[in-house]
């Protein structure tokens, strides 16, 4: 079978980045019908929520270098096949143990794919890679809260078809797979200590890591409440039964994080630390007078204002603390980074989950968008003094 070319393969590893990315975000709208079909409760939507980030965290640190051993092309491989049992999981599900097999399962899958998709198209494209790598992941978030929006709005089967329309999609790139060159020379089986977690922080990146984590803490809770807790919080704001109004909320943090993205290149460091900082701060206060006024529109400003410091505080952290590692322990420092990103990803959303069961929804939901203005006050004063 003849091969792509390395700009196909190229455009081929970013699909499948885009495509992962958007199913990690389409289960978002349609939790809202899962929550009035089966009855469960805010704890129970975070608590699915959560396990695809933990799945996803522990198939990173454990699996998420397996590419470099056995192959790019069976890494992906492992991965489609994985979620191609999640979305199959997706479609049969009854209740909420169907959900959780399927999120766990699908975090298992996007943390592999999103190492070895990553990977490959750093071999196929050293030099758009790194942007790709940092553009792909938001579009796909961004996309398949969208498409989820609309299909649950406007299509037949609303609990079901989005997940059999992501299924033929990873089908299609199963189907292209044997195209794909493979860039590891001498595949070989992995060593068994390969599958350990491994975490490093070299001396020189220790401070700048403990002084980013507000920042990074700030970016990545503000990512998990918009997944989990915002298309149900507005419905309870502001009345509005609509799936597109929370996947409407969504795609604008998305969104503005992209922009906030590519407009992050174009600055210093210690400015977009800044930037990212002071938007993450007044983000969820913008978003919390929205929901004291009812307002849909000042909570979809809160939510640009909040994106801009989505995409361009992470951006400015990675630019600040990874070069400190070295080429040798840039691995290790780039786990420890995901480590505290994806804790924060998902225990802040369960917590709030947890307080809504006890204070209701919106008191636990405005005191989250509190929490988050603290971190990035507090994140907005230590890069003042960077």
């Amino acid at each position: 079978m003849r091969q792509f070319a390395p700009s196909a393969a190229a455009a081929y590893h970013t699909a499948g980045l885009i495509v992962f990315f958007s199913l990690g975000a389409a289960p978002t709208p349609v939790y809202r019908l899962y929550q009035e079909a089966w009855g469960f409760s805010p704890l129970t939507l975070t608590l699915v929520f959560g396990i695809y980030a933990l799945a996803l965290l522990g198939a990173l640190l454990t699996l998420g270098g397996i590419g470099d051993h056995i192959g790019r092309r069976p890494a992906i491989a492992l991965a489609l096949g994985l979620q191609v049992v999640s979305l199959s999981l997706f479609l049969c599900a009854e209740g909420v143990g169907g959900l959780l097999a399927a999120r766990a399962v699908q975090g298992m899958a996007t943390g592999i794919a999103g190492s070895s998709f990553g990977a490959a198209l750093m071999d196929s494209s050293p030099a758009r890679g790194p942007t790709i790598n940092t553009v792909a992941p938001l579009l796909g978030l961004t996309l398949g809260v969208l498409l989820a929006g609309l299909l649950v709005q406007f299509a037949p089967w609303p609990m079901r078809l989005v997940f059999l329309v992501l299924l033929l999609a990873c089908l299609g790139l199963l189907l292209l797979l044997p195209r794909v060159p493979e860039t590891v020379r001498h595949p070989r089986r992995p060593p068994l200590r390969a599958l350990l977690p491994r975490i490093a922080v070299p001396e020189a990146a220790r401070l700048p890591l403990l002084l980013s984590a507000p920042l990074v803490v700030a970016v990545w809770a503000t990512g998990g409440l918009y997944l989990s807790l915002m298309p149900s919080l507005l419905r309870a704001a502001t009345g509005s039964a609509s799936s597109l109004t929370g996947a409407g909320a969504v795609t604008m943090l998305t969104l503005s994080g992209l922009g906030g993205t590519l407009v992050a290149r174009h600055l210093g460091t210690g400015q977009v630390l800044r930037l990212g900082a002071l938007c993450l701060g007044l983000g969820p206060l913008v978003v919390l007078a929205g929901v004291f006024w009812a307002s849909l529109p000042v909570i979809v400003l809160g939510s640009a204002v909040a994106g801009l410091g989505f995409g361009g505080g992470f951006l400015g952290v990675t630019r600040w603390v990874l070069p400190l590692g070295g080429a040798e322990g840039r691995a290790g420092l780039l786990s420890a980074l995901y480590v505290i990103s994806y804790l924060a990803f998902c225990i802040p959303a369960m917590a709030g989950g947890v307080a809504a069961g006890h204070v209701g929804l919106v008191p636990a939901a405005c005191a989250y968008l509190l929490g988050l203005a603290a971190l990035g006050g507090g994140a907005l004063a230590v890069a003042a003094r960077r």
